[in-house]
């Protein structure tokens, strides 16, 4: 399995997930950056999501919403590009999203989410996700709402992008 830890810090406000993965970073990083990779793999198996839009630069802001069994859920999600470090470093500050983009403030957040992606290997990459929650009645709400295991299964789905696309030297 590509995910080797997740860790809870709730005097940080962090959720950080950790995996491997055989694939230079600069492969890894397009799992990011491709808004159609990233459909494949953002959100759990049973609630894929769909990019309305994916301004993938620092100032960009994207959208999604997720499908679940019975159809679209809501809320929607948007995420604010902070920082971009390619192939090593993002920054984003997320939330949840009305259907017109607007932050939902029925939800906890906005949250930040730091990735970096780095070379452990011939071959292999590290990438850390770490969630940073506003407060703890938020990380608690989020937690409870099923984060940190659809997060997991999220990018348990990473292996299979990463084995169709054909390896560059």
């Amino acid at each position: 399995m590509t995910v080797t830890a997740v860790r809870k810090d709730a005097d940080k406000l962090t959720l950080t997930l950790d995996a491997e993965f055989e694939a230079t970073p600069e492969r890894v990083w397009q799992l990011w950056a491709d808004p159609r990779k990233l459909e494949r793999w953002w959100g759990p198996p049973q609630y894929p999501a769909t990019f309305t839009t994916h301004d993938f630069r620092v100032g960009g802001r994207s959208q999604y919403y997720m499908t679940g069994p019975e159809g679209r859920v809501t809320p929607e999600g948007y995420w604010e590009i902070v920082e971009l470090d390619p192939p090593r470093r993002m920054a984003i500050r997320d939330g949840f999203a009305n259907s017109d983009g607007t932050p939902n403030g029925d939800f906890p957040g906005p949250g930040e989410m730091n990735v970096s992606i780095d070379p452990v290997g011939e071959g292999r990459t590290r990438m850390t996700i770490e969630s940073i929650f506003p407060d703890t009645n938020a990380m608690e709400q989020l937690l409870a709402m099923g984060m940190e295991e659809g997060l997991k299964e999220a990018v348990g789905q990473i292996d299979a992008i990463l084995a169709e696309q054909p390896a560059r030297a």
